[in-house]
């Protein structure tokens, strides 16, 4: 998988850029997904996907906390707390769906990287593919990626 920053484009109504993420988006409170919507989306692109990742955490490879994809390439948006009907892969809690921030007591602020991928290919796996599983099969296939971060702190 290589590195390709162009044009596509991440915000969020929910949070700013390196802002913090409000507690109803943390595993703390309502596990409720921030809004995230996307522009710049390159030609050739069949599909989307959203990964939110966390390199703070302690532990080899961090953590990841949603795994959506199977995101038809015209949509441009996905609204807070709204997964359906994209497919969701496995998150490091073993859940199939949104899970929030939840750093270890004490250890500070830790970065959410919202990761939106788009790639050449429709995903065809099914459900349950976990970050690494999903990177491995299709990391060939992205066009492109960017991503936008919320910080979030226990407390």
């Amino acid at each position: 998988m290589g590195l390709n920053i162009a044009d596509l484009r991440i915000t969020s109504s929910s949070f700013e850029n390196h802002g913090k993420l409000d507690r109803k988006h943390s595993h703390e409170a309502d596990d409720v997904s921030p809004e995230l919507s996307w522009s710049g989306v390159p030609d050739g692109t069949r599909s989307l996907a959203v990964i939110c990742h966390d390199p703070d955490a302690p532990l080899p490879f961090g953590f990841t906390h949603w795994v959506t994809y199977g995101i038809p390439a015209h949509v441009t948006s996905i609204d807070e707390g709204d997964h359906a009907p994209y497919t969701q892969g496995t998150t490091d809690f073993g859940n199939q769906r949104y899970n929030g921030p939840l750093p270890p007591e004490g250890h500070g602020t830790h970065h959410y990287y919202f990761w939106v991928y788009a790639l050449d290919t429709e995903v065809g796996d099914g459900a349950g593919l976990s970050r690494a599983e999903f990177l491995g099969r299709y990391g060939d296939n992205i066009i492109e990626q960017n991503r936008t971060v919320g910080t979030y702190a226990r407390g």
